[in-house]
């Protein structure tokens, strides 16, 4: 399993406002859930696997030796043969949803190789409703990889935005290239997908340790028999390369940019190869671009650790909490879920499920750390481990499990999953190798969150089965020469931890960090009016918050 870093299933990019929106078109529509948690899957969708907390893939090397490396910027003329993609002009047509239109624009599949093929990007667009003179477009991207920016659009941030955002910009969104609507990477079929998702994430002898790997194996051979040539090519970098060809296709002279979690890696690469063409840039939920995989994992799998310290804390002090009473200790809450996971290892129990999916220890533990993406969804939590720790009723937890994973009803997932595995492990190597090198980091991942750093741990090894070598590697990104860039970080976000959003806020040449203090996945949209107010300046008159910016 990978653990997605983009807005997920509750929360990691904006929450809607206006309207629930169905599951991110990356979060795949998963059952219907309460409020809270359809609101910010839903955004997820667009986002892309949980946050990506265990992105798989990444180097081992240490984090100062790869920020050694520095990504360069490309030639500001475009190359004769990339002129006829700069060229083109969208045929733009109805979508099928009230006041937005689709096109397609096409990119080459190798940018090296302009003439050997392309892919088909699907884009979607709500033009601006005025009054004010329009600024330009201004592109969205939920995160993941793999989370769906048309499908977040549509659902949320074409009518949930400020309504002064969207009266003075185009919004836009394009799938990135092998995500949702632009020729989506295809591994398993629902059923195959039930499988995997149930499959025991912590091994407890050498048949499950095999069992495991197996099913890494199965995931990753279905990805590669499905689209061998395009698995080569989704990297993060082509898809920032794809992102200039439909600004030009705009008509845009700069790209205006918001983007979630992983997004902030898509905007800030987008910055540092076409710096001069960076227009109003906001990374919320910021990754740190200069990290090895490793590091990447254990940094997220002690963000998952804080969110649920934070959750412990909050369980303790409401009545309908399962996990403790007021006073116990959120060290005592942690030992208490661990239990209840241990028991259902032993013996899953029933959910109601129509397809007869029964709550195993993988997927609920998969439901917790969806939950742990936005504190509006702990109340459904709560209510979801008290009716399986004293009911042995497992259809809460699988509902949130499903969010996560972009499952519905049905029984079909979206390709967040797909597309969130092939990106992470084009853009970095490996964090282990063999389930050997798993086994010898347990104690240091279970030392940064001792109720998922097992899983978390295990959580990394799908990209060393992986049919496609990684391409990319750690680097810094520094964008020398590029207009303001606004850094957004959470304190306490469970994804793309604080730290991160520091770090790439002091590798940008132009960046200014804006601090939100409290819980969640990124903070635009999601109630804070000091964080909302700010962004907003910014957009719609380019002026960056002061230096140092704290909001709560």
């Amino acid at each position: 399993m990978h653990i997605r870093r983009a807005s997920r299933p509750t929360s990691r990019s904006p929450q809607p406002q206006p309207q629930p929106h169905a599951r991110h078109a990356t979060d795949a529509a998963g059952p219907t859930r309460t409020t809270a948690v359809t609101a910010t899957a839903a955004l997820l969708t667009a986002v892309a696997l949980l946050a990506s907390a265990c992105s798989s893939g990444g180097a081992t090397t240490s984090a100062g030796t790869a920020a050694e490396a520095a990504l360069a910027a490309l030639p500001r003329a475009t190359p004769a043969a990339l002129s006829p993609y700069y060229g083109q002009k969208p045929g733009w047509r109805s979508c099928g949803v009230e006041g937005f239109e689709c096109a397609t624009v096409k990119a080459p599949l190798d940018y090296d190789e302009p003439d050997a093929g392309e892919v088909q990007l699907a884009v979607a667009r709500k033009k601006a409703t005025g009054p004010g003179k329009r600024v330009g477009s201004l592109l969205v991207n939920p995160g993941g990889p793999g989370g769906s920016a048309i499908g977040y659009l549509q659902a949320y941030a074409g009518i949930g935005y400020p309504a002064e955002v969207r009266a003075r910009y185009d919004m836009v969104a394009v799938d990135p290239r092998g995500v949702a609507r632009s020729e989506p990477v295809e591994c398993l079929d629902g059923k195959e997908m039930d499988t995997y998702t149930q499959t025991d994430t912590t091994p407890d002898d050498e048949q499950e340790t095999t069992e495991l790997v197996d099913a890494y194996k199965k995931f990753a051979e279905g990805c590669g028999s499905d689209a061998p040539r395009l698995l080569r090519h989704v990297s993060t970098a082509e898809a920032a390369r794809d992102m200039d060809i439909v600004r030009a296709a705009l008509g845009d002279r700069k790209l205006n940019f918001v983007g979630a979690s992983y997004g902030t890696f898509l905007g800030a690469t987008y910055a540092g190869l076409f710096p001069d063409r960076t227009g109003r840039l906001v990374l919320d939920g910021a990754m740190d671009p200069s990290l090895p995989a490793r590091r990447l994992n254990l940094d997220q799998t002690a963000g998952f650790e804080t969110a649920f310290q934070s959750f412990a804390k909050d369980c303790v002090q409401q009545p309908d909490c399962p996990l403790g009473g007021k006073g116990t200790a959120p060290a005592k809450v942690g030992d208490n879920l661990k239990a209840f996971f241990a028991k259902l290892d032993a013996q899953p129990i029933p959910t109601g499920d129509a397809d007869g999916r029964t709550l195993t220890e993988s997927l609920a533990t998969t439901g917790v750390i969806a939950a742990m993406y936005d504190e509006g969804a702990w109340a459904q939590l709560r209510e979801a481990l008290t009716l399986a720790m004293k009911e042995k009723d497992g259809a809460g937890l699988l509902v949130l499990s499903d969010s996560y994973y972009e499952r519905d009803a049905d029984g079909r997932y979206t390709n967040l999953m797909f597309a969130n595995a092939a990106v992470n492990c084009l853009d970095l190597p490996a964090a282990f190798d063999t389930p050997e090198e798993v086994q010898k980091a347990l104690p240091t991942f279970e030392k940064a969150s001792p109720v998922f750093g097992e899983g978390l741990a295990w959580a990394t090894l799908p990209c060393a089965y992986w049919p496609v070598a990684a391409t990319g590697g750690p680097h810094r990104i520094e964008a020398k020469g590029a207009a303001p860039i606004v850094v957004v970080g959470t304190t306490r976000d469970p994804a793309t931890p604080y730290r991160w959003a520091r770090a790439l806020s002091g590798q940008l040449s132009s960046a200014r960090l804006l601090t939100y203090e409290g819980d969640g996945h990124t903070a635009y949209g999601r109630g804070s009016d000091c964080i909302d107010s700010t962004i907003n300046a910014y957009l719609l008159r380019g002026t960056p918050p002061t230096k140092g910016k704290r909001c709560s």
